[in-house]
């Protein structure tokens, strides 16, 4: 009789919810939020996303913060972990792509990305918004990308860096920088929310190293919510809530 009551109430119980904490790109809230939300309601269990910049978030996971999951917005600082065999072996995989846009404070006429772009007349003695260019990865391409046009020696000194490319993207927003260097998919999510903003041009994509983020398991952190959202990431489902967000899924 005992053996039949326990039976039930196993039966009865519900399965203890996982948790999945996930260290991501500030450039990938948006659709990660929502990726996150329809696979915790598929799967019952609770994504912990903790956005930053991704240079931040790399040295975190260096001095062991409780990461399951890193998505990166560079392929150099998942090489770092990787070194310090931090990452789990063979999880690792090139998820997303990205676009780099020239962003300006309200409405603006487009303009041709180029060497003969003038960008210091664009600016209007206000400051050119990025992040961080030796660190954080949308900096480092906007300044490659702007060296390799002749145009970073003029612009250098009225660039206003920061911690991170939404950050950037928030001094545009609200008028405290004119111009912007940011992603095509912040740009994307920008102008959903309704937010004060327009879009001058795409920069050549041979002006830039290829924009491209790793995903992988951080190594001690293994469990199978953690590789179940890691599968995630990668369905049909995922990918349309990416591409919707200006991302570039790869193969």
């Amino acid at each position: 009789m005992l053996r039949a009551v326990l039976a039930a109430l196993l039966i009865a119980t519900p399965a203890m919810a996982d948790q999945v904490t996930v260290f991501a790109a500030a450039s990938l809230k948006t659709a990660l939020d929502d990726i996150a939300a329809s696979w915790e309601v598929r799967t019952g269990h609770d994504v912990v996303l903790s956005y930053a910049g991704t240079p931040q978030l790399a040295q975190q996971i260096a001095q062991g913060a409780p990461a399951d999951l890193f998505l990166s917005a560079s392929t150099d600082w998942m090489d770092e972990l990787q070194s310090k065999d931090l990452i789990v072996e063979g999880s690792r995989h090139d998820l997303l792509g990205n676009s780099l846009v020239l962003v300006a404070h309200g409405t603006a006429q487009p303009v041709t990305i180029g060497p003969g772009l003038d960008l210091l007349a664009l600016l209007d003695g206000g400051r050119l918004a990025m992040g961080f260019v030796d660190s954080v990865p949308a900096g480092i391409y906007g300044r490659e990308a702007l060296t390799s046009l002749g145009l970073w020696e003029q612009i250098e000194p009225q660039v206003a860096q920061t911690e991170n490319v939404r950050a950037a993207l928030a001094l545009v927003s609200s008028g405290e920088a004119p111009l912007g260097v940011v992603y095509g998919s912040d740009a994307v999510a920008a102008l959903a929310a309704g937010e004060a903003l327009s879009v001058l041009g795409t920069f050549p994509e041979d002006s830039h190293s290829a924009i491209v983020y790793p995903v992988a398991l951080v190594a001690g952190r293994e469990h199978p919510a953690a590789s179940d959202f890691l599968d995630w990431l990668t369905s049909a489902e995922a990918a349309t809530v990416f591409e919707g967000q200006g991302f570039r899924v790869l193969d």
